[in-house]
């Protein structure tokens, strides 16, 4: 008996023993790969370490000090910075992905995921764009959040300049309703756009109630960026009150002249609701500009009301800073300032403006779609540093694939390089977390946003001494530099500067 005991210890010991020469993820056959020779930050905000990554079946399968399996593909870090990759929660390269699906201005930023269906635009219904991605994914991943805009159009067609009836409101919640069961994300507005500019409070409130009940959230281009910030940020922090359901303003921004400074006063408010227990969140991109139709610089919509365009041009977009990116009656005109278009039609910048509005409407009436769009200059650095480290701000583009607005593809680089590095805001793993896990949090992602086992195998490889954007307003379209590889549910997208042929993007459904 004691023979046969000590005979069994032995073989014990033996097998432990080959277990420790021999990781058991050895012994999986499904091919992967290694990272090695990185600084990990895993996206928690918790300080880099050195480490290395397994990859196997798509996902992360194992951290720490590891060495490579026989025959297992090795990538060598080459002591640069390996992270989860960047989710950006306010994104419009949707509308250009099936004609773009390596997504190259969106990738080289180390973008993995965006998230479409903003500023209360959404396709519809959602299931086909879902069924249509599916068929004929892109690099990237993409979510979306179901469009109040896209509903009221539907429901109310060209009768939109006017609060809703109740009837109305019902069959919008149905539509609601029926497009979250496709796997939106949530709801979302655009109060400061047609047609969800003529809503009002209580029929937005009816619709988010909907996405609540549902447990999905709401993100919101809230209905003022200037002339009433406070009453629109007053406005989402009562849905979020009202519903229970995270609330996320988008694009965070004080453009206008006497908003320029209290930075502080709406962090001071977005703290105090909450403290409250309300779950407001927001997302920024890090440029003093945007980019949308002229339009939304007159909250009338009357393009013949001089004072209201000399209180925007004086107040939220000098005629120096404002230019046009989009011009169906005549593009020779994209590119230029107001100053420049008054000066070559010989007239003041106001008569200007309102001639270029009413021909861009006149455009429209004709054709049936939109004539124009814009870049006005509304924002001070100063706040844009102070909005960003707020903790629960996560980043953002706000842009498309094919744009003319710097962001698209510049934004995340653009912290990395400039407000991290340079201007040492944040630290870098401040600035990952804001990326990635807290992205994913603001989403209601649980299985990205992070390096953790058994999480998706989303990553990006970058360089944290080069990493910089450096797209402008005249060559926007510059891709970023010191992203050096992109991996997409383990599969390589990118790699120093070029895409790849793979298109592992997955659709991503709420649960």
């Amino acid at each position: 008996m004691i023979i046969r005991r000590t005979v069994a210890l032995l073989a014990t010991i033996a097998l432990t023993a080959c277990s420790q020469e021999e990781p058991a993820t050895c012994l999986n056959e499904t091919p992967g790969f290694l990272v090695t020779n990185i600084q990990l930050i895993d996206g928690s905000g918790a300080p880099a370490v050195a480490a290395s990554v397994r990859i196997r079946d798509g996902l992360i399968s194992e951290i720490g000090s590891l060495e490579a399996c026989p025959g297992e593909a090795v990538v060598d870090g080459a002591g640069q910075v390996l992270a989860p990759g960047f989710i950006d929660t306010h994104s419009h390269a949707s509308s250009d992905i099936f004609e773009h699906p390596d997504a190259l201005p969106v990738v080289s930023q180390g973008i993995t995921t965006i998230i479409a269906g903003q500023d209360g635009g959404s396709y519809y219904p959602l299931a086909d764009f879902y069924s249509d991605l599916d068929a004929s994914p892109a690099t990237i991943n993409v979510a979306s959040y179901v469009g109040h805009g896209t509903l009221r159009s539907n429901v109310m067609g060209e009768d939109f300049r006017r609060t809703a009836t109740a009837e109305e409101v019902e069959a919008m919640k149905q539509m609601l309703s029926s497009e979250l069961e496709s796997g939106a994300l949530g709801f979302a507005s655009g109060l400061e756009y047609e047609p969800g500019i003529h809503s009002d409070t209580s029929e937005v409130l009816a619709l988010a109630q909907v996405a609540a009940d549902a447990g999905t959230r709401y993100i919101s281009h809230v209905r003022s960026e200037d002339r009433w910030f406070e009453d629109a940020i007053d406005e989402i922090i009562l849905i979020g009150r009202e519903t229970g359901m995270p609330v996320q303003v988008s694009h965070m921004k004080l453009a206008m002249k006497r908003l320029w400074g209290s930075a502080g006063d709406l962090v001071a408010k977005l703290d105090a609701a909450r403290a409250e227990g309300i779950n407001i969140t927001a997302d920024i991109y890090p440029y003093e500009y945007w980019q949308s139709t002229i339009m939304v610089l007159l909250p009338d919509r009357d393009p013949t009301n001089r004072d209201a365009i000399a209180e925007a041009l004086d107040q939220i977009a000098p005629p120096d800073g404002l230019w046009m990116t989009r011009f169906e009656p005549n593009p020779e005109y994209v590119g230029k300032t107001l100053t420049e278009i008054a000066a070559i039609r010989e007239v003041d910048v106001i008569t200007a403006f309102s001639e270029i509005a009413l021909e861009a409407l006149a455009w429209k009436e004709e054709h049936g779609e939109g004539a124009e769009s814009i870049i006005g200059t509304s924002m001070k650095e100063t706040d844009i540093g102070e909005l960003l480290v707020w903790p629960y701000a996560n980043i953002c583009t706000d842009g498309g694939i094919v744009s003319l607005h710097p962001r698209s593809a510049g934004s995340f680089p653009r912290v990395l390089g400039r407000y991290v590095r340079e201007q040492k805001l944040m630290s870098l793993e401040e600035a990952v977390r804001k990326m990635t896990s807290l992205a994913a949090e603001n989403m209601g992602f649980a299985n990205r946003g992070l390096i953790r086992e058994g999480m998706i195998a989303d990553l990006v490889l970058f360089n944290p001494d080069t990493v910089i954007d450096h797209a402008t307003p005249l060559e926007p379209t510059l891709i970023s530099t010191g992203i050096t590889s992109v991996w997409v549910g383990g599969e390589l997208v990118y790699r120093d500067g070029v895409t790849t042929e793979a298109r592992p993007g997955k659709v991503i459904r709420q649960n």
